[in-house]
């Protein structure tokens, strides 16, 4: 696909409502209502079917996208096009995003412009969102390690859940926890505790493929979800860790083991007795100390 840059660059102050100004009647309505649809929502997604419907009173799309650094939204049902015609967002000298359409054939200048007064209302409730959007993430994800939390991880499970029904996929779920972490921590101190948790949370990362999901509930208990689980997916994991935890200096130096407890959803399952069966696999990992994955 081509991409066609195009940069907004305001060279003075910005407020939504300047973008009303100098404009017709029927501008400064359409866009007064725009910016009253554009505060009643925080959720991107819903955000730019907001700006998507805008946007389509002035060019034909099939596509729209909507990018940072660290976040990207698609809109519903975009699909390739020719061409994509790229637009820059920022307030002042603080950059927001990008803004790109998917289009088939050339943009007007006349609704070039329609997309700027456009582009100039949605800024600040783009900002907002996105601040919203990294509250949220934050709210979501564990502080030590950078892994998700139990919050999070309830989300995805029941997301993860309702995809594998809809696609006919299969879900693995792994429960697993360390051996004798009390002690370490009792002996060396929380300092060390915590540099153990933060090396094992990377052992598990590096262990599951991209598709996969690792979340850590609090303490030494942590949690994977395997989507689109083949047979050996859990013997794999499996090994993979075993090899970790034996060449890591800091966890071999404190000989740090863990045990694991995994099973595969069935038709049946519900998020909580899907996790109360890996639970229980634990479990009997736990008490007879194993190494062996145990599968039910």
């Amino acid at each position: 696909m081509q991409t066609l840059n195009i940069l907004d660059n305001p060279t003075s102050s910005f407020h939504a409502f300047n973008a009303l100004k100098d404009t017709s009647n029927e501008y400064s309505k359409n866009h007064s209502s725009l910016l009253e649809q554009l505060q009643t929502t925080l959720d991107l997604g819903k955000l730019l079917d907001i700006i998507a419907m805008e946007s389509a009173r002035y060019i034909n799309f099939c596509g729209l996208y909507f990018k940072t650094q660290t976040v990207s939204k698609t809109l519903r049902g975009s699909r390739k096009a020719k061409h994509e015609r790229q637009f820059e967002l920022k307030i002042n000298d603080e950059f927001i995003g990008t803004l790109s359409y998917g289009i088939n054939n050339p943009i007007s200048m006349i609704h070039y412009k329609d997309l700027q007064r456009i582009h100039q209302i949605i800024l600040y409730p783009l900002k907002n969102a996105l601040q919203y959007h990294q509250a949220m993430q934050l709210a979501m994800h564990d502080g030590l390690t950078g892994l998700g939390n139990r919050r999070y991880f309830d989300e995805q499970l029941k997301r993860a859940m309702h995809n594998a029904n809809r696609h006919h996929t299969q879900i693995g779920l792994v429960l697993g926890d360390l051996n004798k972490f009390k002690a370490i921590n009792d002996t060396y101190g929380h300092s060390i505790g915590d540099q153990v948790l933060k090396q094992f949370a990377n052992i598990l990362r590096a262990c599951i493929r991209d598709s996969d999901s690792v979340f850590r509930f609090g303490g030494d208990e942590f949690a994977i979800i395997v989507e689109n689980a083949s047979e050996n997916a859990l013997d794999i994991i499996q090994s993979r860790i075993d090899s970790a935890l034996k060449v890591n200096v800091l966890l071999a130096k404190y000989q740090v083991g863990c045990s694991l407890g995994t099973t595969f959803m069935n038709r049946a399952d519900n998020e909580q007795s899907l996790f109360e069966r890996a639970d229980q696999a634990l479990y009997r990992q736990k008490m007879n100390m194993s190494q062996r994955l145990s599968v039910v």
